[in-house]
Parts: structure tokens; C-alpha cells; sequence
């Protein structure tokens, strides 16, 4: 089994070290891979630059050009929370186009899975607007390229934070299915239950809300009942993880209880449906831990797991929610 790694340190160009998505992310993350018995099995491959054109699928021209402009002053912020480095318009483009390849690598069968170190991240970037640490939507690209071969693609999507951007791009859309489970009340405040898509797209939005709290039990309910047969009917050509280890137990920016492990666990249980499975890295930002979880995926991608010491406590009574979701969802799949 093949696990192609996309990663540079071009990455770490986007930085500003007093905010939390900086460029010792990926470093504490490749540390701690490289402590593993399997590191020297990965295939690490360079990321490409993305062609403009691949952009201008996705987002407006003039939220382009706002990143194209912005880049070539640097240390600028399209908002409280997004910054802009010199040359980012570039940095975003290998983000984005490191993720394609390695998309284009596992469909073609160069690779089995594969992972994305790329930053900045993704998932909150919409049509029209780059917000909360995000530039271009890079999971967002990958999946609409990925379409037009023809292929049905499935986003799981369980950072903390729901992902408005990825939601917002494949609203009306069918063959790109979106599932998220995120912490609600949240940033950026989008994710209800009732938000499933509009025309062609109806069906093919499935969020699930969580309260603080909320762990591996809660989740694996969710899972079970309404994600994972929603995945099985839909039968995607491909899965992608937009993966965000904020909704870790001891994230500074989260809220939900997920221990190190669950995150191996959720890329075992969506094997099952598809082994066609890359994951990109959103938020997360424990510097200590997400090198840990990050290991837990890619140990499952590689068949040789690997196990943490990590426990916590956390709600599980989720039968409520699942209720509302069959609600909400029920009508477009069997529950």
C-alpha cells in the first residue's frame, strides 16, 4: 500500500507567529511523523502550482484579485483574522494545486491514499470571500476538478469549526456530497441541521451541530446512523477528509472532546465505503497534539495503526440530534 504525503516548506512563507495558524503547525506535525516506524514508508511528493484557471472555477474574480494585490504588498489582513503574507497569492496556489495532485495521484492509482501538509487552509473560504484563516477553498478546488472527470466526491468535513466555504460552493450541487460535524454555537455561526442544500443540491448537505461536550461516542452515533448510510448510498468515486484537529479535547480554539485516536478511527469507518481517501489539514493548534492526531490518520492509511494514551470525558446523548437529522435528511435517504 502506497501513501503519497504532499508537503514543502514553501508553506511556511504564510506565517505570522502571534497568530495561531502559523508556520510551526506543519513543523510540529512532520516531528512527530518522523518519530514513527512507518515514516520512511510514505512517498513524500512536491506540490504543484495550481493554474489560475482552476480558481476561477471556484471563486470570483474579484476575491482573486484582492489576494493577488494584497500579496504583493504583505503583512496585510482582509479581516480581523485573516492575514495576507508577500507572495501568498503563490503559497495558496501550491496549497491548493499540492492537494490536486495528490487527488489526480490516488485516482489514478499512483497512489492508494494520501495526505495534504499544505497551508494556509481551506474550508472557510467561500465563492466570494477569503475569512477565518483561509484564503482559496483548497479542498473545494480539488473536489470541483475531481467532478468534472465525472467522479462523485464526498467531503467529511470534522474540524470544529464548520466549513461555510466548502458548503457554500457545492450548495446546489449533487455530485459533490458535503458532511460536516462541528460545534455549535461556533464560528463562523452557519451549519444548522436544516441546511441540506437547494435544487439539485437538496440532499447533499448534511450538517451535524454539536453542543460542548461532545466526543468519540457521540460522534461514532452519527456516524453510524446517519453519515456512514448516507456515504453507502451516495457511493462516492472518492473521499475527502477536510480535517481539523481544533475539535481535539484539548484544542485552545475548540470545544468538542475528540481524543487522538477517533481521528485514525473516523478514516477507518469511511474506508469501509471508500478506499480512495485523501486528507487535508484545516485548523488545529495544539502544537503538542496535533502531530499525535495527525499520526493517527496516516497510521490508519498505512494499515499500521498506532495508539495513544488519551482519554476524556464527554457527553454522548445525542438521540435527539439524530432524530432531527432523520428529520431534516430523511426524506432524500434511507434511515
Amino acid at each position: 500500500m502506497t501513501t503519497q504525503i504532499v508537503y514543502s516548506e514553501k508553506f511556511s512563507k504564510h506565517d505570522n507567529p502571534r497568530h495561531p495558524e502559523n508556520a510551526q503547525r506543519l513543523s510540529a506535525m512532520i516531528n512527530e511523523l518522523k518519530k514513527t516506524p512507518f515514516f520512511n514508508e510514505l512517498e513524500f511528493i512536491e506540490p504543484e502550482l495550481l493554474g489560475e484557471e482552476c480558481l476561477y472555477d471556484v471563486h470570483s474574480s474579484e476575491m482573486i484579485q484582492q489576494v493577488k494585490d494584497m500579496s504583493r504588498v504583505g503583512d496585510s489582513w482582509i479581516d480581523f483574522d485573516t492575514y495576507v503574507c508577500k507572495s501568498d497569492y503563490e503559497t495558496a496556489r501550491l496549497a491548493a494545486g499540492g492537494l490536486l495532485k495528490l487527488c489526480k495521484n490516488v485516482l489514478n492509482g499512483k497512489s492508494d491514499n494520501g495526505y495534504a501538509l499544505i497551508r494556509p487552509p481551506g474550508h472557510h473560504a467561500t465563492k466570494n470571500r477569503s475569512m477565518g484563516f483561509c484564503l482559496f477553498n483548497n479542498i473545494a478546488i480539488a473536489a470541483n476538478e475531481l467532478s468534472k472527470k465525472g467522479k462523485k466526491v464526498l467531503i467529511f468535513d470534522p474540524d470544529v469549526h464548520h466549513g461555510n466555504g466548502t458548503q457554500d460552493i457545492f450548495y446546489d450541487r449533487k455530485n459533490v456530497m458535503y458532511q460536516s460535524i462541528h460545534l455549535s454555537p461556533h464560528y463562523p455561526g452557519t451549519g444548522g441541521i436544516n441546511e441540506i442544500g437547494i435544487g439539485e443540491g437538496e440532499g447533499y448537505t448534511i450538517n451535524a451541530p454539536l453542543s460542548h461536550g461532545y466526543g468519540d461516542k457521540a460522534v461514532s452515533k452519527i456516524l453510524e446512523k446517519i453519515f456512514l448510510p448516507i456515504a453507502s448510498q451516495f457511493k462516492p468515486d472518492f473521499i475527502m477528509f477536510s480535517t481539523g484537529f481544533d475539535s481535539h479535547h484539548m484544542d485552545p480554539l475548540g470545544g468538542l472532546k475528540f481524543t487522538t485516536n477517533f481521528y485514525g478511527e473516523m478514516v477507518k469507518r469511511y474506508q469501509e465505503i471508500q478506499p480512495k481517501i485523501v486528507s487535508t489539514i484545516e485548523g488545529g493548534y495544539n502544537l503538542q497534539l496535533i502531530g499525535k492526531c495527525l499520526v493517527s490518520q496516516i497510521g490508519q492509511m498505512v494499515n499500521h495503526p498506532i495508539y495513544f494514551d488519551d482519554k476524556t470525558d464527554e457527553n454522548s446523548d445525542v438521540e435527539a440530534l439524530i432524530d432531527k437529522l432523520r428529520d431534516a435528511i430523511g426524506s432524500y435517504w434511507k434511515l
